[in-house]
């Protein structure tokens, strides 16, 4: 098989390879990044998500607090490196081989990105809404 894509069936999820140079860019949440699908969806009849993003440009100003609907967001810095903060007061930058697990619904902010980012994001499951919120109370 040449195979960009091989796919083969066992219980409800379909193992499927995915060539960087056959996978498409899809539209996704940010105008500063690319996003480039997985096909992990599609594979595991939306049970889990898996994308690349790069960066287009570094960010230009931060995202704005929000949540995602899901039960867990899953990040893993490739290349670069991403500025973080949480409801909870956690601020960091994560670099290339730093890893975040967010649970869903949690409010946070992205804050900068370097220019050449790129970033591993896996979300249980597949569908994974945004939602804008209000930042969080700071408690003194």
């Amino acid at each position: 098989m040449d195979g960009s894509m091989v796919d083969a069936t066992r219980s409800d999820i379909t193992l499927t390879v995915a060539k960087k140079a056959d996978q498409p860019f899809v539209k996704g949440r940010r105008k500063f990044f690319r996003y480039r699908d997985l096909g992990v969806q599609a594979a595991t009849g939306g049970k889990l998500r898996a994308q690349v993003m790069e960066a287009v440009t570094g960010m230009t100003e931060p995202t704005g607090w929000h949540t995602h609907q899901c039960e867990a967001q899953f990040i893993y810095i490739l290349k670069g490196w991403v500025e973080l903060e949480f409801e909870d007061g956690t601020r960091t930058r994560s670099e290339a081989g730093d890893a975040v697990l967010i649970p869903g619904g949690m409010k946070h902010n992205e804050i900068a990105t370097s220019d050449d980012v790129e970033i591993l994001e896996l979300s249980i499951p597949g569908d994974m809404a945004t939602q804008p919120c209000d930042p969080p109370v700071v408690s003194d």
